[in-house]
């Protein structure tokens, strides 16, 4: 029997393989670029674990084609935010075990999310969809109110997002979104916006069968400052009180229960204001980054074993099993070219094994590669990963580690 990923996050193919072949069977990956696996890809034991086959995953047809030429497919995996809504309608078309397609919709539209979560009662505020243009700022400022945050309902990778205090930051915002929304590609999604959470962000990480959720630990999440809207670092598992931590988890399955999400992993971000818990968004799928690395370090455990189990349609057994964080903590800092460019290499990884923490460097780009983008993930050049006995400290090994290595660049100019 085969299970087939219908593309994947950068990194844990090769977690993800061991626990096919742990069940006895073969992984197959379908993906248009091969370039984003390229760490994955190079180590030896997923060059041997994992068969890949080059189709346009933007095609629906061209992706049937070949899911047809996989023998005895039994489970389709699907860890992206891009590729969730057509892996579950694909799912559903060959009668393989999958979400409903529906709640993965909802899941996608962040301001339905929200409206729906306001309604539940679970969230203080609400949204309101706006067209980009200044003119909709009446709506932003009778609906949502300032401070707001503005972002696209289907969007990644922390773009198109933008932090506004006051009216003439709001129609800055609405102005810049109007650019956009007329550049190549546009908008990922309706512009929306919603209130503003102060207070520091974390992500819950979850996984749930049959409406059961259990809470796999707080992952910490270090923001860069405005405008620039952008991830630099986290690290797991945070150390919260006994009885917080079950606070959050009897939070977190109130908000998955009424957005839909029965099965499977969750990322939940959320901001612990002062008056508890309020949801960012929900990713429904592992951890991406390094997060899902982290969890299987601190937990000694291959978490991918859980997704394969849901996969294939069984109940998870890491739901019932044991989980106390035995193994080390574990933080990374994502390094970002400071300009766009041609990367040409990094200086300073030569000296990361001088650092404590059993530091490692996990590149996201190649060189030779173009970064155009900077202000989001995109710019993302690689990371840095450090562990330590507590996520404080494992946090504070990475962050000096990352801070001396620097993405070489070439500019438009050659330089």
């Amino acid at each position: 029997m085969t299970v087939a990923a219908l593309e994947a996050l950068s990194f844990g193919l090769g977690r993800t393989a061991r626990a096919c072949h742990a069940t006895g069977h073969r992984f197959v990956l379908l993906t248009g670029d091969r370039s984003v696996y390229r760490h994955e890809l190079a180590t030896q034991d997923s060059r041997d674990a994992i068969e890949v086959i080059d189709v346009d995953t933007f095609d629906p047809d061209a992706v049937r084609r070949a899911l047809a030429h996989v023998p005895d497919l039994a489970g389709l995996i699907n860890t992206t935010d891009t590729w969730s809504g057509p892996a579950a309608d694909l799912a559903q078309e060959l009668g393989l075990p999958g979400p409903d397609p529906e709640a993965v919709k909802l899941l996608r539209d962040k301001a339905r999310v929200r409206r729906t979560l306001h309604r539940a009662g679970l969230s203080a505020g609400t949204s309101v969809v706006v067209e980009p243009t200044v003119d909709s700022a009446e709506s932003v400022l009778g609906t949502v109110g300032l401070p707001a945050v503005l972002k696209v309902s289907a969007g990644t990778s922390s773009r198109d997002v933008w932090i506004v205090q006051d009216d003439e930051g709001l129609r800055a915002a609405l102005t810049e979104a109007e650019e956009r929304g007329r550049g190549p590609g546009g908008l990922n999604g309706e512009l929306f916006a919603e209130p503003f959470l102060a207070g520091p962000l974390y992500s819950a990480e979850t996984l749930s069968w049959e409406g059961h959720t259990r809470l796999l630990g707080v992952l910490s999440r270090q923001t860069s400052r405005r405008p620039a809207v952008r991830e630099e670092a986290a690290a797991f598992p945070v150390a919260l009180p006994d009885d917080e931590l079950a606070a959050i988890e009897r939070w977190v399955g109130q908000v998955l229960a009424a957005a839909g999400h029965d099965q499977g992993f969750a990322h939940v971000e959320f901001v612990r204001t002062r008056s508890g818990p309020e949801l960012v968004e929900i990713n429904r799928r592992i951890g991406g980054a390094l997060v899902a690395e982290a969890m299987c370090r601190t937990l000694e455990v291959n978490v991918y074993e859980a997704l394969v189990d849901v996969t294939l349609g069984r109940r998870p057994r890491l739901l019932d099993a044991p989980l106390r964080p035995t193994g080390p903590a574990v933080a990374f800092v994502l390094v970002y070219a400071d300009e766009p460019g041609v990367l040409d290499g990094w200086a300073g990884l030569d000296g990361l094994n001088a650092f404590p923490g059993e530091v490692g460097w996990y590149p996201v780009r190649a060189p030779g590669d173009a970064v155009q983008h900077v202000g989001d993930q995109r710019g993302c050049t690689g990371m840095v990963l450090a562990e330590g006995p507590t996520a404080e400290l494992a946090g504070h090994r990475a962050w000096s580690a990352a801070t001396t290595v620097r993405p070489v660049m070439k500019t438009a100019a050659g330089r």
